[in-house]
């Protein structure tokens, strides 16, 4: 009997030792009791929250850059004025003194402006962008007044010749326009970016049949794509500098009907412009000097009747005479001077003065011989 409660006694001894070694397996691997208290969990976690990045202050807008437009603008259009001087030629003023060029038409001839044409990609790179910026640096230095010639050709833009640039060749018009505000956008950010303000922008040059041919070609009464053209150019310019006023430009500044057709029918599509521009190459060696008195009193009157339509300023962007014609060139400009109507035209600018003769293939009409000026631009000067 003895043996047998030994025997069992054993037994359970042995099973309660299994038994804590099983619990001691359990709970080394992690195996909780189920009758152990449970602690209590967020239901929700919240992560924590990351440190806010600094925002980068918002760049104020650039205000638009005071502009100095002259009650009269006596202007030179002096586009070739670097390309001249790269080929030797040099200007002196009425005491013989060597001067640079516009500083000259400056000092001794009272020109208050500058005028610049601009090409999108001219093979000699004259007239691009980068060598526009430079010579309205110096017309900028000088304290003269500038205005922006747009032709939108690689080259000469005129009534016949309206040719698309090389890179736009191809373009619908959405894109044509597209094209015409990034170039316009370039060139005025350039001068923006040196606190240059245009006074004036040309929206093409004598845009008598509309530009960018064929899409943009005007005729009868089909203005074709010029308005879309047109406008695309005008809001570019006022985006950058609001106060600059935009120019048509057209030729014949004599022909009124021309003017008529034209304006009647760009302010039918809702093109956008503030003054109109006029050429004048009136010339006593092709007709009787009764006939250039004709053709001026018709210019005058043709400018009196713009402003009288469309209540629009206007500006003579361009007038010449045969280099030999100064004395004659002189009499005209002081006439229209003196008698033009004040709130009506605006300005004069000669073109190329600076030119020698035949220069460029046969231009005759600057104003230079031997380095100086004759005496056409001596009408700018106040008179006393």
């Amino acid at each position: 009997m003895k043996r047998f409660f030994l025997k069992k006694y054993c037994q359970g001894l042995f099973v309660c030792a299994m038994a804590l070694c099983v619990s001691a397996s359990f709970t080394a691997c992690g195996i909780e009791d189920e009758d152990e208290p449970q602690q209590e969990q967020p239901e929700n976690p919240e992560t924590p929250e990351e440190p806010e990045q600094p925002v980068a202050p918002e760049q104020p807008e650039r205000p638009p850059l005071p502009i100095t437009i002259p009650s009269f603008a006596k202007g030179a259009d002096v586009s070739w004025l670097t390309q001249l001087e790269a080929e030797g030629m040099k200007y002196f003023n009425e005491k013989g003194v060597e001067e640079e060029c516009m500083s000259l038409l400056k000092n001794d001839y009272d020109v208050n402006s500058i005028r610049l044409r601009v090409w999108v990609n001219p093979t000699d790179g004259y007239n691009n962008i980068a060598d526009v910026m430079k010579k309205a640096r110096r017309a900028a230095e000088l304290g003269l007044s500038l205005m922006i010639d747009f032709h939108f050709s690689d080259t000469w833009a005129d009534p016949g010749n309206q040719t698309v640039p090389k890179a736009w060749a191809g373009l619908k018009p959405a894109d044509m326009a597209d094209a015409i505000k990034q170039h316009v956008t370039e060139m005025m950010t350039a001068l923006a970016n040196e606190e240059i303000a245009p006074a004036w922008v040309q929206i093409g040059n004598e845009t008598s049949q509309g530009m960018l041919f064929e899409s943009g070609k005007m005729k009868d009464q089909d203005a074709g794509e010029f308005p879309r053209y047109l406008n695309a150019g005008y809001d570019a310019v006022k985006a950058i500098s609001p106060e600059t006023k935009v120019i048509v430009h057209l030729p014949n500044g004599h022909d009124s009907g021309l003017y008529r057709w034209f304006f009647d029918l760009v302010n039918k599509n809702g093109g956008k412009y503030d003054i109109i521009g006029m050429s004048l190459y009136p010339e006593s060696d092709t007709w009787p000097v009764q006939t250039l008195e004709e053709q001026v009193d018709k210019c005058m009157a043709n400018i009196n009747d713009m402003k009288a339509r469309y209540g629009k300023e206007v500006m003579l962007c361009e007038i010449g005479f045969h280099y030999t014609r100064g004395t004659e060139a002189y009499r005209v400009i002081r006439r229209i001077i003196d008698e033009r109507d004040f709130e009506t035209l605006n300005g004069i600018f000669y073109w190329e003065p600076e030119a020698p003769a035949h220069y460029n293939g046969g231009y005759d009409k600057g104003c230079v011989e031997n380095g100086r000026f004759n005496d056409a631009l001596k009408a700018f000067r106040p008179t006393r």
